[in-house]
């Protein structure tokens, strides 16, 4: 029989420790999230925890820490998160989908091969960023690649402090090699198209065998193979918080991660002469002043300046949104207008 968990081997902090002073139940860690459900954790074992009526189990995510009542099964308060792992649902609106809760590090998950895009590992960044939670690049497949340093160096470029590990996902020395971010009380969480090996470096990390999927030949992609999120112990002492493979990643209400994505931009934004400079062909603009110069590349310029754009959509209201229709359809119906004119 396995021996009891501590609240601090469980990832518990002072962050959660001081929320709970005037409040009654017992601590408990959610494991998994289901239509009308959730699993959690506790000192005592595992607990299935229904909620009050009038609450939805979508405002819970994997990873989250409650106060419940084992004794009726019920949660009784949700405690306010370290950090938040969310994203657009949808490219251009404004709702977010919650993908875990209080995670230390987030492991974004590539493959050596016609998978790895730059952008999308972008995305990734300003999401983690954004959420406060350290972002560690894996590139899997690395013993099948030509050139693996040549992935390495081009993912490294993406931030001057940012851990990137190249690996061979089905290597017996996976949970070696990502054992530093997996220690006591840590939690972690895998990220990534379908098809890179999340579930293969899951299954190491865990000693599980979940099944794998293969890859399609043509674009390296492949099926989705875990459909749920969940949390799984590690035998180093951390938890893994595994996730399905995100094939659209809609960014919303990540400014601040954008801009650390992007700190070679965003550091010369206050030089700009114009406050709401968009930095496409403005007068006195700093950030096109450092592309002319070799400091900042266009290609990366041109990715900052659509994820920013893709951001302020769909982060904007429902009134912002409907007025800015508005206003196109008026330009559009005046061009309409003049069309005709020009007609008669």
């Amino acid at each position: 029989m396995a021996e009891p968990l501590t609240l601090f081997q469980m990832g518990w902090t002072d962050h959660f420790a001081d929320q709970i002073t005037d409040r009654d139940g017992t601590p408990a860690r959610i494991s998994s999230v289901h239509r009308k459900r959730v699993a959690g954790l506790t000192v005592d074992g595992p607990v299935d925890l229904t909620l009050d009526p009038g609450q939805s189990t979508a405002t819970m995510a994997v990873g989250d820490w409650v106060l419940c009542n084992p004794d009726a099964a019920r949660v009784l308060h949700r405690l306010d998160r370290h950090t938040t792992l969310q994203r657009g649902k949808e490219f251009a609106t404004g709702e977010r989908q919650l993908i875990a809760a209080n995670l230390d590090t987030l492991f974004i998950t590539t493959s050596c091969n016609a998978d790895f895009n730059v952008a999308r590992l972008e995305r990734y960044l300003a999401l983690a960023h954004d959420a406060g939670i350290a972002p560690v690049i894996l590139l899997t497949k690395s013993d099948q690649a030509d050139d693996a340093a040549a992935y390495v160096a081009e993912a490294q470029a993406l931030g001057a402090d940012l851990p990137v590990v190249a690996l061979n996902a089905k290597g017996a020395d996976v949970a070696q090699i990502l054992s530093p971010w997996c220690a006591v009380g840590q939690t972690v969480a895998m990220a990534g198209s379908s098809g890179v090996g999340k579930t293969t470096i899951a299954n190491a990390l865990t000693g599980n065998t979940a099944a794998t999927q293969g890859i399609r030949e043509d674009d390296a992609r492949g099926r989705h193979t875990t459909t749920g999120r969940s949390l799984h112990r590690l035998p180093q002492g951390g938890w893994l918080i595994d996730t399905p493979g995100m094939r659209g990643l809609g960014v919303a209400d990540v400014s601040f991660g954008i801009d650390a994505t992007f700190p070679e931009i965003s550091s010369l934004t206050d030089d700009c002469r114009f406050r709401d400079c968009k930095h496409e062909n403005e007068p006195g603009c700093a950030v096109l002043a450092a592309v002319d110069a070799g400091r900042v590349t266009a290609d990366r310029l041109a990715r900052y300046r659509k994820l920013r754009r893709e951001d302020e959509i769909a982060t904007e209201t429902t009134a912002e949104a409907h007025a800015r229709k508005r206003r196109f359809s008026k330009t559009v119906n005046a061009a309409v207008k003049g069309k005709k004119r020009g007609r008669r």
